[in-house]
């Protein structure tokens, strides 16, 4: 099964010769390197591309190690373009490249080259494309398979496809493998001996023990508040670690540049701004998540908000934990001031929409439970409620759009209903 990746292929066609930096980022084995050096490529060379124009270079390749070295590198460049037609550089895993900001700064003065490159490292790369492209360099970020990808090679309907990808994942590789056993050996093995090793390696980690605990804390805690210093206190009191608040910290930005996991932090709706130190974190694949958890702590209701949160960042939103303050009647009668939730506040541009994910809703206390925090938003912006199962989409008496997931992943236009 060869899955098309139609909206990152579009992405990478839509910038070429901008003379930019083409720059796709995401956690390892998503699919970078076969968007770039399949999809990619036959595009190219189904455009008419001679194949001698397009160069691939993976720094990842044992066989290649020496093209880490900057002059090395160049050299081999030089010597490779020999007209003035348009050449296309596929480079994958670009950060092993020795100082490669500086390589791609001179690449990119080359009126007939146009340079595409993946990478591993969130902190590396995009501190790169920012400062020191000055404006060349643009971000491509690629995630794992979608819900609607993911169908594209399922065979089965749409509840039981939901409910392997919510326990298997969707990195490309572990759809093709047949039983349970074999994708969970997988993801376990891939997560200890690829994203731990590698970013043990790479941030000289002193203390992995301390390290691997805080990957089960983000693991087990998922769509839950929480914040380094609170971390950093419950380690010492329980587990007699020293672990301070800024190596607490440290450890989690490793994770998050590492695109194990996303931050979102919380929004105050009716302030407009961001407040406070507890934030939510959300695994970017379900099955490395599940995998580190030996598959034995699946809560549905917090797997059901990272998918969604998942494929609200997929489509581009950028999103948000909001808070609405407002005065409610306590049981003792008495006004008081509290805080309510919305599990997303979704952005893009002029576009916002307000999202709460529920499990089920089976009694009209539970739908006033969840429409709380949302009738409570003085704006016209859209407010939805995403459950597991559900009728068809519609909209209930206070005007707040209900759906079931199903709908939601599988129409890209859902929350526009």
């Amino acid at each position: 099964m060869e899955y098309t990746r139609e909206t990152y292929l579009s992405k990478l066609v839509s910038n070429m010769n901008s003379n930019q930096v083409k720059v796709i980022t995401g956690i390892r084995r998503c699919g970078k390197s076969y968007l770039l050096n399949t999809l990619f490529k036959r595009y190219l060379l189904n455009s008419n591309v001679p194949k001698d124009h397009i160069v691939q270079m993976d720094f990842d390749g044992f066989r290649n190690k020496q093209f880490r070295d900057p002059a090395t590198f160049l050299s081999f460049i030089d010597g490779y373009i020999t007209d003035d037609s348009q050449y296309y550089l596929l480079l994958d895993e670009v950060q092993l490249l020795d100082e490669f900001a500086e390589v791609l700064n001179d690449l990119i003065r080359m009126d007939n080259v146009d340079i595409f490159v993946t990478g591993s490292n969130a902190h590396l790369l995009t501190k790169d494309v920012i400062t020191e492209f000055r404006g060349r360099g643009t971000e491509i970020p690629m995630r794992p398979l979608s819900f609607l990808e993911f169908m594209e090679g399922f065979k089965g309907d749409r509840r039981d496809g939901y409910e392997e990808y919510s326990m298997y994942g969707g990195l490309p590789i572990v759809t093709q493998l047949k039983s349970p056993k074999e994708k969970s050996e997988y993801l376990e093995n891939v997560y200890e001996e690829t994203y731990i090793r590698d970013i043990v390696e790479r941030n000289g980690i002193r203390n992995a023990n301390d390290f691997e605990d805080i990957v089960n804390v983000l693991c087990s805690n998922i769509g839950c508040l929480t914040n380094p210093t609170k971390i950093s206190n419950t380690f010492k009191s329980v587990k007699k670690s020293g672990i301070s608040r800024a190596t607490t910290e440290n450890y989690i930005s490793y994770l998050e540049d590492s695109f194990l996991f996303e931050k979102a932090v919380r929004f105050d709706v009716k302030g407009r701004r961001h407040i406070g130190a507890d934030a939510k974190y959300y695994a970017s694949d379900l099955g490395l998540r599940n995998a580190r958890m030996n598959f034995r702590q699946y809560e549905q209701t917090h797997v059901l908000e990272n998918v969604i949160y998942n494929e609200l960042r997929s489509r581009g939103y950028g999103v948000d934990v909001g808070v609405v303050p407002a005065q409610c009647k306590g049981k003792d009668g008495k006004i008081k001031r509290a805080n309510f939730e919305i599990d997303f506040v979704c952005n893009s541009g002029s576009q916002r929409y307000y999202v709460q994910s529920a499990f089920a809703l089976p009694t009209r206390e539970k739908v006033e439970q969840e429409q709380a925090s949302l009738v409570r938003v003085n704006d016209y912006f859209k407010k939805i409620i995403i459950t597991k199962d559900g009728p068809a989409p519609y909209h209930n008496e206070e005007g707040i759009l209900l759906l079931n997931v199903y709908d939601f992943l599988l129409n890209p236009k859902a929350l526009e209903l």
